[in-house]
């Protein structure tokens, strides 16, 4: 999605009053932005927390700066700065975090971010996670606040158009229930339960944003006694699910059963890539399949 989203940055932010700040990263995905914004951009180097404190300067002159860095070192590393810096002014930055959730693998939890939407929904930060590539034109058109924008990979089935941006998008039809699914675990979803009879399968729902405003009535209408699947690659703690549930509490509703596929970390102990974390927390295709049928390790049929 990284190459995706510089080329939304090309087409959409490339005017004087934005301004691109990177930790030292985005080699062979930015360097067309470096050559078009020129003095513009800037390599802050491997000093988060200088480069939030950066950034809040250059915002408080009406520039809109958007900040790239890998997930962890974007929202973890700097988080008094953006505490105290942006938050507290509402100032007009956009946190970019690469490779959300596990897509680092192998580099291990250092490099993973599994509580990023929890740790900056507590700031009032607005956290945007885009599931296709398609998204992100729209989402740079809505940087107006301290804004987090996790990216991660377009897994869409091969061939799919996807629907024009909205914060909960219903990508596949289904009887059975609703998956809500946060940002990129969609196209997953989608993957999974494509060749299943609609009357057998619950709609997939691509979930980008937090706001249980945006709830839509249909996606109510179809979890009214029947069941709500949650699948995110993020800790259960502030996650998708739990907004979710307070949302439907809120307004005194209740699916007819809650299944909650979060990130559960490491529970073997042992770290290995972006698959085989999810297979771990049943996030997996696979899996996702036999969490709607009911038949353990299912995997697709053949054409």
């Amino acid at each position: 999605m990284r190459k995706a989203f510089a080329d939304a940055i090309l087409a959409h932010c490339n005017h004087d009053d934005w301004f691109f700040l990177t930790g030292d990263l985005g080699f062979m995905a930015l360097e067309e932005v470096e050559a078009a914004f020129a003095t513009r951009f800037v390599n802050a180097g491997v000093a988060e927390q200088n480069m939030i404190g950066v950034a809040a300067g250059l915002a408080r002159e009406s520039l809109r700066v958007i900040v790239y860095s890998i997930a962890p070192f974007c929202y973890a590393r700097p988080f008094e700065q953006i505490r105290n810096d942006l938050c507290l002014g509402r100032l007009p930055v956009c946190l970019v975090g690469n490779g959300g959730g596990y897509a680092y693998g192998h580099m291990g939890p250092t490099h993973h971010a599994l509580e990023d939407c929890a740790a900056m929904n507590a700031l009032g930060v607005r956290v945007l996670v885009p599931a296709f590539d398609d998204d992100l034109p729209a989402l740079l058109a809505q940087l107006d606040a301290p804004t987090y924008l996790r990216l991660g990979y377009d897994i869409r089935p091969v061939g799919q158009a996807v629907a024009e941006y909205a914060p909960w998008r219903e990508v596949l039809p289904g009887s059975c229930g609703a998956i809500a699914a946060l940002g990129p675990i969609a196209g997953l979803a989608w993957q999974a339960l494509a060749d299943l009879d609609i009357d057998a399968r619950p709609s997939v729902w691509a979930v980008c944003e937090f706001a249980d405003a945006e709830i839509p009535s249909r996606f109510l209408d179809q979890i009214a006694g029947r069941p709500l699947y949650v699948l995110e690659e993020h800790v259960a703690q502030g996650g998708l699910g739990m907004n979710l549930a307070l949302g439907l509490a809120a307004r005194g509703l209740a699916a007819g059963r809650f299944v909650h596929r979060p990130a559960l970390g490491y529970p073997t102990g042992r770290f290995g890539s972006q698959a085989f974390h999810r297979a771990q927390c049943g996030l997996d295709a696979s899996s996702i399949r036999s969490m709607v049928t009911g038949r353990k390790n299912e995997s697709r049929r053949q054409a």
